[in-house]
């Protein structure tokens, strides 16, 4: 039986009709208003790891059930995997890597990205709802990627959440004009809420199968409160438009075809590091940065594999009002240069034993600033030059 649930926001109002599923809609998202002129309001993901802290364990629950549905629905050999900027590029590693290890072979995962990388060759679309609607999905630089890529027969599209569809259709058209050979796509989130209608028209102007995969669905309706004062809010999120190449570790942005894995001796490091007194019960926060939280993910998951109480949460460029279920706001300049604020949501730093800020960009003023504000620890990620997929990180502690 269908659930109707009404969300008093600041910047409106939001009602979501909720199709009968097994999993309780409060265990999956909360809400907030956004701070944006385009879409006013967030569906708060409760298992993504970007606004609510969650733990490794839940998260890779999420991608093994996402990962064997799509499977299961006929996705293999000579597909393409891609997770969505900036909020779901962990999501979308995670159910790659997930399908990975259930046996999927020949398969590729990329995440599109906001940023410019100069002399790499990218299709180009926009994302119209987003608080930055440039973004870029580059082809992968190594032979047998780029390959891969071009020649795909199924596509698998993955986001935290829908509620159009457009995006995804803007980038399979791009996608189409590049490999007319191109059979089926899935289009795979958290939660949708596309409406009959605009489902109707991605499958019928795609052109080609289209199969949907999520854990709830239903209907999304918003009523603007026209509230000026919040309206005229306005915060830098575009950047500055430079190449931010030099300052990437994460492979994600290229092309990754096997789970990432640690080099040894990287956990038993860390925890030398980690304050280690017996009667502390706090968990440990595992904090990622932007699109590159997939590291923070994987870290996590190896220290809870130790016995430790461990939360992964992300930073984001992505600009929220305090309220309904975003009790904190701290807000921040961002570690790629481009002088734009990025913000943290939902952090209480004495909450936690020890916050572990996983980042691949060199440390800088901004990483220093946050690492003493929190007295965090530093993470930096970087790929093994002789290992694909081994990759360490370079610990330090102000």
């Amino acid at each position: 039986m269908q659930k109707t649930l009404t969300i008093k926001l600041d910047t409106g109002t939001l009602q979501l009709d909720i199709a009968p599923g097994r999993i309780p809609l409060k265990r999956l998202l909360g809400f907030a208003a956004r701070v944006s002129s385009k879409r006013k309001f967030l569906l708060v993901s409760k298992l993504l790891g970007k606004h609510y802290p969650v733990s490794p364990k839940m998260m890779s629950w999420s991608y093994r059930a996402l990962a064997r549905a799509v499977l299961a629905r006929g996705a293999g050999h000579g597909s393409l995997w891609i997770g969505m900027a900036e909020t779901a590029t962990g999501l979308g590693y995670g159910v790659f890597a997930a399908a990975r290890l259930a046996g999927l072979e020949g398969a590729l995962f990329m995440q599109t990205t906001r940023y410019r990388m100069d002399g790499c060759k990218r299709l180009a679309f926009e994302e119209a709802h987003s608080h930055a609607t440039d973004f870029f999905l580059y082809y992968p630089e190594r032979p047998d990627y780029l390959e891969w890529f071009l020649q795909a027969e199924t596509l698998v599209l993955i986001d935290d959440e829908i509620s159009t569809g457009k995006t995804f259709l803007r980038l399979i058209k791009a996608y189409q004009a590049v490999n007319p050979g191109l059979k089926k796509v899935f289009i795979v989130s958290l939660v949708n809420f596309a409406h009959p209608d605009d489902r109707a028209l991605l499958e019928a102007q795609a052109g080609v199968g289209v199969e949907w995969v999520c854990f709830r669905q239903g209907l999304l309706h918003f009523d603007d409160s026209q509230n000026a004062a919040l309206d005229n809010i306005v915060v830098n999120v575009s950047g500055n438009g430079g190449c931010k190449k030099h300052l990437m570790a994460w492979p994600g942005r290229l092309g990754i075809a096997a789970p990432i894995q640690w080099e040894a001796g990287v956990v038993e490091e860390l925890l030398r590091l980690v304050k280690n007194v017996s009667d502390d019960a706090r968990p440990i926060l595992v904090l990622g940065t932007g699109e590159c939280n997939a590291p923070a993910y994987l870290l996590g998951c190896a220290l809870e594999a130790q016995g430790l109480d461990v939360k992964v949460q992300s930073t984001t460029r992505s600009p929220i009002h305090q309220g309904n279920d975003i009790a904190l706001v701290c807000r921040f300049e961002d570690n790629y240069d481009d002088g734009i604020p990025n913000f943290i949501y939902n952090l209480e730093p004495a909450a936690y034993r020890n916050i572990i800020l996983c980042h691949e960009t060199p440390l800088c003023a901004a990483l220093l600033d946050r690492l003493q504000a929190w007295q965090a620890i530093s993470a930096r990620f970087e790929l093994n030059s002789d290992s694909l997929y081994h990759a360490k990180l370079h610990f330090f502690r102000p």
